[in-house]
């Protein structure tokens, strides 16, 4: 797998977001397909050994399509600048947490969490947050997942959610709208010999999180 080779094909592919270069490239891109795929396999294996639920996940179950849905926007190129894959137990479009590669040039990323949960998912998320502050505490200030995840979610409410009490002390854990972390990485990590290991070790990280919220969440699906 060549990594750095995906990186070159998209840095070229936003500078050329149209049909007539993307389809004159079109092997090009087969091939980088090709190459992200066997990045997952490569990863899915590492993550295996400390996740047994990702060990039947395949690649393809992985990928999205490069094809941007462009009916409602007013941004009309064609195709996405990146690329992604979600190693998800339970499937790419499920709101189980699970472990996720996005690859863009000088934005790329490790993650994984869920986002856009139902109403009544995400209020009992916060609640087994809420009742088990203790436990989740010692999971995300934890020194080793804060090196690679810092913050916890995306957005935010600027209030304490309707049922919880204002006084709470640790607000930023409950007023999150999803519970997503994230780390980026520069273009350069994976000139590391050893960047697929530092992979494992980043969503090693990430697993105690995932078993939390996906106690209350796998009530759901």
């Amino acid at each position: 797998m060549n990594i750095p080779e995906i990186l070159d094909f998209l840095k070229r592919l936003a500078v050329n977001n149209n049909r007539p270069w993307f389809q004159e490239h079109k092997t090009e891109y087969q091939h980088v397909q090709q190459n992200f795929e066997e990045l997952l396999s490569a990863v899915i294996a590492r993550i295996a050994v400390f996740d047994d639920s990702v060990s039947h996940v395949q690649p393809t179950d992985c990928t999205y399509r490069i094809y941007r849905d462009i009916r409602f926007s007013s941004d009309k190129s064609p195709y996405k600048t990146h690329i992604g894959g979600y190693i998800n137990a339970k499937g790419k479009k499920s709101n189980h947490c699970g472990y996720y590669i996005h690859l863009e040039p000088d934005n790329c990323m490790l993650a994984g969490g869920s986002w856009c949960m139902p109403s009544d998912m995400l209020k009992a998320v916060r609640q087994s947050v809420y009742d088990n502050i203790d436990e989740f505490r010692a999971i995300v200030e934890d020194p080793a997942f804060k090196a690679y995840f810092p913050i916890i979610g995306e957005e935010h409410l600027k209030t304490m959610p309707k049922g919880f009490p204002k006084d709470f002390p640790y607000p930023q854990y409950i007023q999150c709208k999803d519970y997503i972390v994230s780390c980026r990485i520069p273009d350069t990590f994976f000139d590391n010999p050893q960047f697929l290991d530092r992979i494992a070790d980043v969503f090693k990280q990430l697993k105690r999180f995932a078993d939390f919220t996906n106690f209350t969440i796998d009530d759901f699906e």
